[in-house]
């Protein structure tokens, strides 16, 4: 197998994401597997890497914590280095910046990608004083892991924090211990007299961070016969000599002297509440010493209380500060921890966590074919339930809203002059057709060309309500962001509103997500839409409204479903949006009705006379600059419900 491992940071930095990702180097060549890691660049490597090729980038140190690298790769030259390396799976290690374009290039590849969860880039937010910056980052991850083929997370805490991000395809897999390193023989009776002059040893190791909370320690540094050791570097550690006076700070220590310090420690105490694992915790048990830690995330998962150590109650440092002089005060009691300390890990070593990495990388593998194979129907993958499973459900009240899109504009095929089909007119055909009841079949369309979000909520949405639909489909947004200045998470925000009170009102609801033809000129508006489909991927998942990714479904854009106008669908662009919305819908054998519908009609569009410039930009121009659009003065098509009956005749019928 060809690996090609995605590190948000990497050596001569060493931490968690780091070592985890030596360790999956080691055993992957063990095994004759081939590797490239793509990291950033920020010092000579010396290290083994185990014959890992390396694609070292440019990277800039973060402000605030200089070991810390960003690499702002384009997503472009990542899939360039995985098209010459052709990996069967792409690893992102603690993904975030690097990682997303990594998952983008992954995608436009085609290979699977594992996602790792290692860090809590939320509370590091909050830590970091950017509680505000908390809600985006979260968004972020989410958009993320969604996007990866499969996730994988350390501990029960992480996982359950993935899940209430709306994150699907979760594993477990936790990380090994070096038990041949980390073992109770390394206790140095020498090193501890030197280091703490006959006291028992309170310790600690790991990164001088404010996320790790090692501030926290001070509840403990003055217990009578002990002293307090902290093994580790970071941007914290001027401050944390000042706030731990009586503290010894050993400095980043590595190999057989940190296996050697963790060893002659008598308590291991992790102070920090936002750990997905606690790797540093897992070697301290493997080196016999009892562990004090926080009961919440990682921790959980290591630490049995009154067994091997004690998870004390977050934010208590008085509960804290009584676990550790319990174990300081009662030899007996940590000797029997200790040792069960020890036994506890032994069946986690690296070779075992591996041989499980490999397995989830095969699944990987198994499952890109049938997420490529959905998204080509335009649906999301199964295991988002929202999405789809509509099969069972058979609507009779159905109303459209939106802009020109879902009134039908440039779909002319078989209509009057001056009259339009469009994707929603196709659509309530195709549900009419497929009722195997004898209820009559009601449509509405409320769409009006040139709308935006606001209009939808406070025109349309109201006139919806009072018809009380089952079934809504909405389409709006394209308007709002080609304009010079939007918001797209604001607008997105804003249409939630409208789609929970639809939700609220007792319909489903058929959200589908802008998109733009394959064309240059559009490309300056890419960032917006994207931004804006991923926001309403989430809103989708918090409302349950059936999504309709079409973002994400690249056929929409090509040129022969557009109009002459260069910004709407042509006829048979409304045809094969009606169709993909059937399929989204559970309507059976959609995909194949739109293959033969298509067939049928292939030559079925009008000919347009005259030129673009004077036919539609210039008269576009003219009223952009008098302030009106294309719709004012409009009604809608149909704001009232029409009678569709079976065989696709349409009657007005009163809602009353």
């Amino acid at each position: 197998m060809r690996v090609a491992l995605l590190a948000e940071s990497f050596l001569p930095h060493m931490n968690g994401v780091t070592g985890s990702v030596l360790h999956v180097l080691r055993h992957l060549a063990s095994e004759g597997h081939q590797t490239l890691v793509i990291a950033p660049r920020s010092g000579e490597i010396t290290a083994d890497l185990h014959g890992a090729r390396t694609e070292l980038l440019r990277s800039v140190p973060l402000p605030s914590y200089p070991d810390v690298r960003i690499v702002f790769a384009r997503a472009a030259r990542l899939a360039a280095i995985l098209r010459e390396f052709r990996p069967d799976v792409v690893h992102l290690a603690s993904p975030f910046v690097l990682g997303w374009q990594g998952v983008a290039a992954a995608d436009a590849l085609r290979v699977p990608s594992v996602a790792v969860y290692q860090t809590d880039v939320v509370a590091y937010a909050e830590k970091y004083g950017m509680p505000q910056a908390g809600a985006l980052v979260g968004r972020h991850i989410a958009r993320l892991h969604r996007r990866a083929t499969l996730t994988l997370a350390p501990s029960t805490a992480s996982l359950r924090q993935l899940e209430d991000l709306g994150v699907d395809r979760l594993r477990h897999w936790g990380r090994g211990v070096d038990t041949e390193r980390f073992t109770p023989a390394r206790r140095s009776e020498d090193w501890r007299r030197k280091t703490a002059h006959g006291d028992k040893i309170i310790g600690y190791v790991g990164r001088l961070a404010p996320e790790k909370q090692v501030e926290d320690l001070a509840a403990v540094a003055d217990l009578a016969g002990s002293r307090l050791v902290v093994v580790g570097e970071g941007p914290a550690r001027l401050a944390l000599e000042r706030a731990l006076p009586g503290a010894v700070f050993t400095g980043h220590l590595t190999g057989a002297a940190l296996a050697e310090a963790l060893a002659s420690f008598d308590v291991f105490v992790h102070p920090g509440e936002s750990e997905t694992f606690g790797q540093t915790i897992q070697e301290a048990l493997a080196s016999g010493v009892p562990v004090v830690a926080p009961g919440i995330g990682g921790p959980l998962d290591l630490v049995r209380s009154s067994v091997d150590g004690w998870l004390y109650r977050p934010g208590d440092l008085r509960d804290l500060r009584a676990r550790v002089a319990d174990l300081v005060g009662d030899e007996g009691k940590r000797r029997a921890f200790a040792t069960a300390a020890h036994a506890s890990v032994q069946d986690r070593t690296w070779d075992a966590v591996c041989g499980r990495l490999v397995e989830h990388y095969t699944e990987a593998r198994v499952l890109r074919p049938i997420d490529d194979a959905l998204l080509l129907r335009g649906a999301t993958r199964p295991a988002v339930p929202a999405t789809r499973g509509q099969e069972s459900r058979s609507w009779s009240r159905y109303v459209a809203l939106g802009d020109s899109l879902t009134e039908g504009l440039c779909d002319s095929s078989r209509m009057a002059p001056g009259q339009y089909r469009g994707w929603a007119d196709r659509l309530a055909q195709l549900l009419a057709h497929t009722r195997t009841d004898a209820r009559p079949f009601r449509y509405a369309n409320l769409a009006v060309r040139s709308r935006r979000v606001q209009h939808v909520i406070r025109e349309q949405l109201p006139l919806a309500l009072s018809l009380r639909p089952d079934l809504v489909s909405v389409m709006i947004g394209a308007n709002d962001l080609v304009g010079p200045r939007v918001d797209p998470i604001a607008l997105a925000v804003e249409l939630e509103t409208g789609i929970r009170m639809l939700r609220d009102a007792g319909a489903d609801v058929l959200l589908l997500t802008p998109f733009l033809p394959h064309r240059r000129a559009s490309m300056i508006f890419a960032r917006r839409f994207a931004a804006f489909a991923s926001e309403l991927r989430r809103v989708a998942a918090d409302t349950g409204a059936i999504l309709l990714d079409l973002e994400a479904l690249p056929a929409i854009g090509a040129l022969e479903l557009w109009g002459d106008d260069k910004v709407h669908l042509r006829s048979r662009g409304h045809r094969f949006l009606a169709y993909r919305a059937a399929d989204a819908l559970g309507v059976p054998d959609a995909e194949a009705l739109g293959s033969l519908d298509a067939a049928l009609h292939a030559d079925d569009d009008p000919v347009v006379t005259g030129s673009w410039l004077s036919r539609d930009a210039l008269p576009w121009a003219w009223r952009r600059l008098r302030g009106r659009t294309a719709g004012d003065g409009r009604a809608a098509k149909h704001s009232d419900y029409v009678f569709i009956g079976g065989r696709g005749d349409v009657r007005a019928h009163m809602s009353s």
